[in-house]
């Protein structure tokens, strides 16, 4: 029986596991499909508190890894298929064929990228379809890509891939950005990006190999239709909580993002508690995640010290 299993390695995760084991309450982590978290999928980290000089995403994973294990937290390499309560009021968490028991549950595990839903598209995932500028950016030196999106991410990927590409061709529904002003005027100001306002994208054209030539715009204005050569799509248009696997533990909003106490950590079911991108859709930030698995680990502490 574990004191407290976290799900899920990213920020969130990492702080509730350091917490939770200099608490000498031994947490046990599950890592999911995504060691790391989102930030393993990005580059330098310029707004994280204590770096000033900024610091790699994955980088700041591994420290958090090392801190969380020097303290007495294990990482078990897992993907939590579904969690019950049982009737003695503890939880048992599936993993394949493995039951794992626990007092207490910290679901930190994050959000997974949103896609468009055109036909075919997750076949071409890989073949010039991705969500991660920062892993595949590179395979696309010396020829036009496009990003979709408007906010912040579809900035501040298609910032980065200038750095490889010919073109960078930012795709939005609307005509301006939702992005906050200091991204959206660093995308705007850099002559490799090139925005194409009120456009969604309705068809991905593939060569005779199966791998992305092109897109088709459709204009939001008017519906009119026309080819852009790329050989690569970043996708950046938000996420998708990943609360799928928890049934009715816990109240989801619209979106599935996990719907905590107003103020705390804590969910619907006692025991069971909620921290960063899966329960938070607002700010979405390293720092925020990371206080908030603070909070989390903290409620679990007392929780079990009160049982």
């Amino acid at each position: 029986m574990e004191n407290v299993i976290i799900i899920g390695t990213g920020c969130a995760g990492y702080t509730s596991a350091i917490y939770t084991a200099r608490a000498n309450l031994s947490p046990l982590m599950l890592t999911g499909t995504q060691p790391g978290g989102q930030l393993t999928t990005t580059t330098e980290v310029e707004n994280f508190p204590g770096f000033p000089e900024g610091i790699m995403g994955p980088q700041l994973m591994m420290n958090m890894q090392q801190q969380a294990e020097k303290f007495g937290a294990r990482i078990e390499f897992a993907k939590v298929e579904s969690i019950t309560k049982t009737e003695a009021g503890h939880f048992e968490v599936k993993t394949g064929e493995k039951t794992l028991e626990a007092k207490t549950v910290i679901v930190a595990t994050g959000a997974a990228p949103r896609h468009l839903g055109i036909e075919g598209e997750m076949g071409l995932i890989g073949h010039g379809l991705t969500s991660c500028a920062t892993c595949d950016g590179a395979f696309y030196r010396d020829v036009p890509v496009c990003v979709i999106g408007g906010g912040d991410s579809a900035c501040e990927e298609a910032d980065f891939l200038t750095r490889f590409a010919s073109k960078v061709y930012l795709i939005h529904r609307r005509d301006e950005l939702r992005a906050s002003k200091i991204m959206a005027e660093r995308a705007l100001d850099n002559p490799k990006i090139e925005p194409v306002w009120n456009s969604t994208i309705s068809q991905y054209l593939t060569d005779e190999s199966g791998e992305m030539r092109a897109v088709m715009l459709q204009s939001t204005v008017d519906g009119s239709e026309k080819e852009l050569e790329v050989k690569c799509v970043f996708v950046a248009i938000g996420h998708v909580p990943n609360s799928q696997f928890l049934g009715d533990l816990v109240d989801l909003d619209e979106n599935g993002y996990i719907l905590q106490n107003p103020g705390r950590t804590t969910t619907k079911t006692a025991g069971l508690f909620a921290a960063g991108d899966v329960a938070d859709h607002f700010y979405r930030q390293a720092i925020t995640a990371a206080g908030q698995g603070c909070a989390a680990a903290l409620e679990a502490e007392r929780f079990l010290a009160g049982h």
